[in-house]
């Protein structure tokens, strides 16, 4: 059992990587294509699944948040209540028609309780 634990582990960690390369979406992988991965992972015992999971593997959620692979920054998505654009886009011509409609109601309220102080 000694002599075959470390060719087991060898094996595990090279069918891991082998499916999670398969199983990532063909726009993530980064480095190399897919089947040049596969490739690499099958050929090259103990060095291919190590060059997957530090070179090809997707990035993570949190790895995407800041970066993107190649330097450029990720332009980040916000909640409406945050995007500047989207609170630049409120104030259109239907809220300011909204707030008019407002205003004569209170005038037409005001008026009516004018009209009739006792009621």
């Amino acid at each position: 059992m000694g002599r075959a634990l470390p060719f087991l582990i060898v094996l595990v960690v090279t069918l891991y990587a082998l499916i999670d390369c398969l199983s990532s979406e063909r726009g993530d992988i980064r480095g190399l294509p897919r089947p040049v991965w596969v490739l690499v992972i099958l050929l090259v015992p103990v060095v291919g699944p190590v060059a997957w999971f530090f070179a090809g593997r997707p990035v993570s959620l949190e790895q995407r948040a800041g970066v993107v692979a190649g330097g450029r920054p990720r332009k980040k998505v916000t909640a409406p209540d945050d995007d500047p654009d989207f609170l630049r886009g409120i104030d259109t011509a239907q809220s300011r028609k909204d707030a008019e409609l407002l205003r004569r109601w209170e005038e037409d309220l005001k008026r009516r309780e004018d009209d009739n102080p006792g009621a």
